[in-house]
């Protein structure tokens, strides 16, 4: 079976992967250089933040992150010689409205990732001594770590690059179906030529609105930007990944340390906003004031696939026979990633299902009222 696959950020590579590991031959696609856009752009939590704040389909994917990257970078470091550098450093959250709703959660749910426990001022400082005295107790999630993705995503290209069934089209663009009897017999690219293949999965993250009218299909994901800041300190340094009020510290093993993030909507526009830059900094020295002293390396944003749940739509679409899609993950795709690409795999090839598909049935998409 050969698969086109269009989009190659961390849905597109995964679902490659996954397919790629059953004996399908696969194309993949992207507009620009692999793993370049939102995928290599965000956080690497394996975890939603807040978990409690979104609807259980979120979490019965995200459920699997840690053990599966695990298990994927046990199987592709001895090939491409790179580490995914999976950090377990457990998360404190400082939000104390969501102590009870956090506690109740990992007491309802008992997921290993979720595993939560109260902690005193004194308990605090065991477990990260540079946070600001004012914060006298914190929800801590000792199972949680992070994924440098840029490396997860360098290690998935480079594997599968070298796959004998794998090819890649970078700044290859698509741009037109041909649909024959509800099927997409061929998929043009912007220099005019045509690729054929038995199946095409759309995982194309934050564009993915582009694809509504051929489809004809509402597609209701929007581009959201996010944006973080890159501090460097020394290695080991911040000893464990900090939240409070939606902004985040994310140590990585090196010493650098992630700081975000926002939500903006500003079309497809990823320059960095000044003032978002100011309000990321006083949320992050609030939590640790002693960063203030360590440079600023770097700053970015990228665009997250908006959808109206977090929930992804992953399946075959309803009026086309050979044409799948995972998108729509919004802030949740790299931790939902595997998981996904799991779901595809299985529900392509007929297998049984790591969970029930209903929830993500692209069923959902409305016709578009062109096609009506």
């Amino acid at each position: 079976m050969h698969i086109a696959i269009i989009g190659a950020g961390i849905s597109g590579l995964l679902s490659a992967l996954e397919l790629v590991e059953q004996g399908c031959s696969i194309s993949i696609f992207d507009q620009q250089q692999a793993a370049q856009a939102a995928s290599w752009a965000g956080s690497g939590i394996l975890s939603p933040m807040y978990p409690w704040r979104y609807p259980q389909a979120v979490n019965d994917l995200a459920q699997f992150a840690k053990p599966q990257y695990q298990a994927w970078n046990e199987k592709l470091k001895p090939i491409t010689g790179i580490d995914f550098e999976i950090h377990e450093t457990g998360m404190l959250i400082f939000d104390e409205d969501d102590f009870e709703i956090g506690l109740n959660y990992a007491e309802r749910h008992h997921e290993p990732m979720q595993q939560a426990e109260y902690l005193n001022r004194e308990q605090l400082e065991q477990i990260n001594p540079h946070i600001h005295p004012k914060f006298k107790q914190a929800l801590y999630f000792s199972q949680l770590a992070n994924v440098r993705n840029p490396r997860l995503l360098q290690s998935l290209t480079q594997y599968l690059k070298q796959h004998p069934r794998v090819r890649f089209f970078e700044h290859c663009p698509i741009q037109q179906f041909q649909i024959i009897e509800n099927r997409i017999q061929a998929i043009q690219s912007a220099d005019g030529r045509l690729h054929q293949a038995d199946h095409i999965v759309l995982a194309t993250g934050a564009w993915s609105q582009q694809w509504a009218t051929q489809l004809g299909l509402e597609i209701p994901i929007q581009p959201v930007q996010g944006q973080i800041v890159l501090f460097k300190t020394p290695a080991q340094w911040l000893p464990s990944m900090c939240m409070n009020k939606v902004m985040y510290l994310i140590p990585r093993q090196d010493g650098h340390v992630l700081c975000g993030s926002s939500m903006r909507h500003v079309g497809f526009d990823t320059c960095p906003d000044p003032q978002i830059k100011q309000d990321i900094l006083s949320a992050c020295f609030e939590m640790v004031p002693e960063l203030a002293q360590f440079p600023i390396v770097k700053q970015w944003a990228g665009l997250r696939p908006g959808s109206p749940t977090g929930v992804p739509y992953i399946g075959k679409v309803p009026n086309l026979n050979n044409v799948w899609v995972n998108f729509g993950h919004f802030r949740n795709g790299l931790c939902m990633g595997t998981a996904s690409a799991q779901l595809l795999r299985q529900l392509m090839l007929g297998q049984e299902t790591i969970v029930d598909p209903a929830a993500y049935d692209p069923k959902q998409l409305q016709p578009t009222s062109i096609n009506a």
